[in-house]
């Protein structure tokens, strides 16, 4: 990656917000914005609904990496019982197809499991930068 940058984000649902608007300024005429901000809102929101990062006192980080034909999103969180992974979500349900959008949209995507949590990234195109 030729740059990388990273936030900080209290594990709280009006966070995720914070992160869209932190990627987008990041991203101004430098990449995916639009593809980027649904990924970031997607695994934020996952952060927080479904980990330990929507705990009392609890957090969340966003990563950023440019590469020349790349970028790279990605969301630390402090680990829960699930393992992040694709839903057959059809018919009515209302959630459960955040990874299927970030599988859509990404050129590549994955889980990294560590002590104390975990990361969910997703390799995004740069085309026409």
């Amino acid at each position: 990656m030729r740059s990388k940058w990273c936030r900080a984000f209290p594990g709280l649902p009006e966070e995720v917000a914070h992160a869209r608007h932190f990627i987008a300024a990041l991203l101004q005429e430098q990449g995916p914005v639009d593809d980027a901000v649904l990924v970031v809102s997607e695994l934020a929101t996952n952060a927080v609904r479904h980990t330990l990062s929507g705990s009392v006192g609890g957090w969340f980080l966003v990563v950023i990496g440019l590469g020349d034909d790349l970028v790279r999103i990605e969301v630390v969180d402090q680990g829960g019982d699930r393992v992040p992974h694709l839903c057959d979500a059809t018919g009515q349900e209302e959630g459960g197809r955040g990874l299927q959008m970030i599988a859509a949209c990404a050129k590549d995507w994955g889980v990294k499991t560590w002590p104390e949590g975990r990361s969910v990234w997703a390799d995004l195109a740069r085309e026409g930068v």
